[in-house]
């Protein structure tokens, strides 16, 4: 049974990173999918063809992620190009948002190439969706930043509060919803289960918030050599993935349909 949340203004965004994932977070519930790869990493760009094969797969909006690399937020000139093209190819294949964040070395917004890739986007897709990512959460001044990405016109702002996950943050993230009062939506995210969204949602009084809820699932390969690894010690076991796990999204999306006072 697919569960649909039909009441503007609230969502539930789901982190994915394959097919399998996008398709099950649809079942689970979720009105928007943040697309991306090497979740391992905190998400890099997903490559196109995953992209493009995502949306023939799911009807609900898919925004992908821009970030060349792991690690920090402060990029090359060389990088910068990188996802100046990589935007440009997410819009011609028709992505619905992009989901960018970019610093200066003293931890504040890069307001100038923020708005250079946001330009890029709108200029081909004017209806699409910028949301500004985790940087948030390493930014020098968190207020400051959110003044920021307020006058770059964006939609959204993900972030834990500033801290390890939206759980510990929740006193940051409700002074954001406040700060912002209408201006950008603020997006919850970083380790939201089912077993704390009820306690994030009451203490933020957020409309919105991001997750992924997986579970392993194992290969269907028979034959199998233990001994060999295709990543380094800490990547995921070679005969399992990770995938979105449509039950616990159900479950996180009814108990957040409670607390928004919403029948689904």
């Amino acid at each position: 049974m697919q569960l649909i949340l039909d009441c503007a203004g609230h969502d539930m965004e789901v982190c994915v990173d394959s097919i399998t994932s996008a398709v099950a977070a649809e079942r689970g519930g979720a009105t928007r999918l943040e697309l991306c790869a090497n979740l391992l990493e905190g998400g890099t760009t997903p490559s196109l063809g995953l992209a493009l094969t995502v949306k023939t797969k799911v009807s609900i909006p898919v925004f992908a992620l821009i970030r060349p690399r792991g690690g920090d937020f402060l990029y090359t000139d060389e990088e910068f190009q990188v996802m100046k093209m990589d935007v440009i190819a997410m819009c011609e294949g028709g992505i619905d948002g992009i989901v960018i964040g970019i610093l200066k070395k003293d931890g504040s917004v890069d307001s100038e190439r923020c708005a250079e890739l946001a330009a890029l986007a709108k200029d081909r897709v004017p209806t699409i969706k910028v949301t500004f990512h985790r940087a948030f959460d390493m930014t020098n001044d968190y207020q400051k930043a959110l003044e920021d990405i307020v006058s770059l016109g964006f939609e959204r702002i993900l972030t834990s509060g500033m801290d390890s996950s939206a759980l510990e943050g929740t006193l940051v993230i409700k002074k954001c919803i406040e700060l912002a009062n209408d201006r950008v939506i603020i997006i919850p995210g970083g380790g939201i289960n089912e077993r704390n969204i009820e306690r994030i949602l009451e203490q933020t009084s957020a409309k919105e918030f991001h997750c992924s809820a997986r579970k392993m699932e194992e290969s269907a390969m028979d034959h199998r050599n233990n001994q060999v690894s295709m990543g380094a010690p800490l990547c995921s076991q070679e005969y399992g993935q990770k995938v979105a796990d449509e039950h616990k999204l159900q479950r996180i999306l009814m108990t957040a349909a409670r607390c928004w006072k919403i029948v689904i």
